[in-house]
């Protein structure tokens, strides 16, 4: 039997993918949608759809309640670069709509939930090449330390009250189907519209800032194999490190030039730039691979034809 699914963020950068993907093998009627504001059209046309906000409770449990949900994807969050102008906005989302979801399945209102966490908990101290899965964790920006908080709770609802919460510390994500939503990571998504459109681009970091990134079919790939999988093969409770690819503006640049040999691209860091000096330039997945079967699929040539082909046809 399918399960039902309530997506509270669904109109976000993963968000929207992820409840498309989730409505094709579920079933669209399964698969509620609910974010602060009305999304992309197909999103809205596809299945059914609520207005919530992630901070209030009452609100989320109703429609749990209503639509007899299993399951909970928590992709609300404020991000990153967006936080560190609105600290306290940044922490409340962040924090309350984890809460809430953690509350409703300790009162066994919901059954499963999935919760998003990200390379932004760790920090200037944590080992920077192929970082481990258990590492230092001292972020130094709201987000981060907003995720690295959540994982605690998470864990301890796990120990506590028997919570089946599942997390995934996602990398940079890269997708041509929706706009990033405010991340440090949000200029190799910016690279490939720019070079479709003006043939140049100006990088908010510099040359040889390395960081771990993703396609979006990988994520959201990533995220249905966890809840997928056996809870006993579910060994972390945190968040798992899911790594990917790892490269540098210059290195995006170049496979974009191989496409489009007079692309060219200059350097202008901002203060995003001391946020990707503080986060990991590779990670260490292999938990995730031991545990539940993970591998990626796309390198960074594939992504690269997959993003400028995706773009093209979007014109």
């Amino acid at each position: 039997m399918a399960s039902k699914i309530l997506i509270i963020g669904a109109c976000g950068q993963i968000g929207t993918e992820l409840t498309m993907a989730l409505r094709e093998k579920q079933g669209n009627g399964n698969v509620v949608a609910s974010d602060i504001r009305e999304g992309a059209e197909q999103l809205m046309q596809s299945g059914p759809f609520e207005i919530i906000d992630a901070t209030d409770y009452k609100a989320i449990e109703d429609v749990v309640l209503h639509y007899e949900i299993d399951e909970v994807y928590l992709m609300a969050a404020m991000l990153s670069a967006t936080a560190e102008k609105f600290p306290m906005r940044g922490w409340n989302l962040n924090m309350d709509s984890l809460f809430n979801v953690l509350n409703l399945a300790k009162e066994k209102k919901i059954s499963k939930i999935f919760w998003p966490s990200s390379i932004a908990v760790f920090g200037p101290t944590t080992p920077k090449q192929n970082t481990p899965q258990l590492t230092v964790m001292e972020p130094t920006t709201v987000y981060g330390i907003s995720k690295q908080t959540g994982e605690r709770w998470c864990e301890y609802y796990f120990n506590k009250y028997g919570v089946d919460v599942r997390s995934i510390r996602y990398p940079g994500l890269i997708s041509y189907k929706t706009l990033p939503g405010g991340g440090t990571t949000d200029y190799a998504v910016e690279i490939y519209h720019e070079a479709l459109k003006n043939k140049s681009y100006t990088s908010f970091l510099s040359k040889n800032t390395a960081l771990p990134m993703m396609f979006m079919d990988d994520a959201i790939r990533a995220t249905i194999s966890l809840m997928e999988a056996d809870a006993k093969d579910v060994k972390i409770r945190s968040s798992y490190n899911l790594g990917g690819i790892s490269f540098t503006p210059a290195e995006i640049a170049e496979s974009i030039q191989k496409e489009i040999p007079d692309f060219t691209i200059d350097y202008a860091p901002d203060f995003r730039q001391a946020i990707a000096d503080s986060w990991p330039s590779s990670i260490d997945d292999s938990k995730a691979y031991e545990d539940w079967n993970w591998k990626h699929e796309y390198d960074l040539e594939k992504m690269t034809t997959a993003m400028l082909e995706g773009l093209k046809a979007q014109n």
